[in-house]
């Protein structure tokens, strides 16, 4: 692994001269924040030594370097997921790659379904923690140079930044969640049962990404933020057939709030 992060960061350099200070993971529907990159240099996915290339209709493949007010970022428009057939490491591949870059905090965005019922289609809802029932992408050989072999976990998402957060939505009027993550592996929507599960153990919001990367930041020990636009609701009473463009239609509406908010509290920090 180690070699193969080097050579990937030595490509990059080779091509960029670029060191960003935020990493940003832009999910399904939501790779609106580009727009507010000043660009210095775009790369191809598929240009990219050992990089996967996004099989997602609705994830660009690119990745982007450059000026958000000021702040040096790299943003990666569309992610990687494990229902494509890749593995967990090369899912969070990119995660080690922007580290060794010089990231210095990670910014994580995607769609979900909502699982509590105080939640409304629409709503963005900010990571307080997670569940896991991916496989744990830290599975294998540990290099103890990338981070502990027994990373804690206790604060998977910083504090400080969702305070900050939590702060600019209010200022703006936006309708702000906090809640539980549940990462499983799709593509498959869930079940009605399904759902009564994933929230009486304890989630708020349901998703197919984002957990892998986390994990891997926190192993990198860089601080997250992360946050959810609520595409479509696990609710009982509640649910109803919902098609991938339903999904992006919601949260392209979302969308300016969330990038908005993202855009200050990166400026802030």
């Amino acid at each position: 692994m180690l070699k193969t992060i080097a050579e990937t960061v030595s490509y990059i350099n080779s091509r960029t001269n670029f060191t960003p200070d935020f990493g940003i993971i832009l999910g399904t529907g939501l790779g609106g924040l580009v727009s507010e990159i000043q660009t210095e240099i775009v790369l191809d996915y598929q240009d990219i030594p050992n990089f996967p290339v996004s099989t997602v209709e609705s994830h660009q493949g690119k990745l982007i370097f450059g000026h958000l007010d000021g702040k040096k970022v790299v943003a990666m428009q569309g992610r990687f997921h494990y229902y494509e057939g890749y593995s967990m490491q090369e899912v969070t591949f990119p995660v080690r790659v922007m580290k060794q870059l010089g990231i210095r905090a990670l910014f994580v965005s995607n769609a979900s379904g909502g699982l509590n019922p105080d939640f409304n289609i629409g709503d963005l809802m900010i990571l307080n923690d997670h569940i896991n029932l991916l496989p744990n992408p830290l599975v294998g050989k540990n290099h103890n140079n990338l981070g502990d072999r027994f990373p804690d976990m206790s604060e998977p998402y910083d504090r400080k930044m969702i305070d900050l957060a939590k702060g600019i939505g209010q200022k703006h009027g936006y309708r702000i969640q906090e809640g539980t993550y549940v990462a499983v592996s799709g593509p498959s929507l869930e079940t009605p049962a399904e759902y009564r599960f994933l929230r009486t153990i304890g989630a708020d919001a349901v998703g197919m990404s984002t957990v892998p990367e986390v994990i891997v930041a926190r192993h990198a020990n860089l601080p997250v933020f992360a946050i959810s636009i609520i595409t479509d609701l696990g609710v009982p009473g509640k649910i109803r057939k919902v098609s991938l463009n339903e999904i992006l239609a919601v949260a392209e509406k979302s969308e300016p709030q969330m990038t908005q908010l993202l855009k200050e509290l990166i400026i802030a920090l």
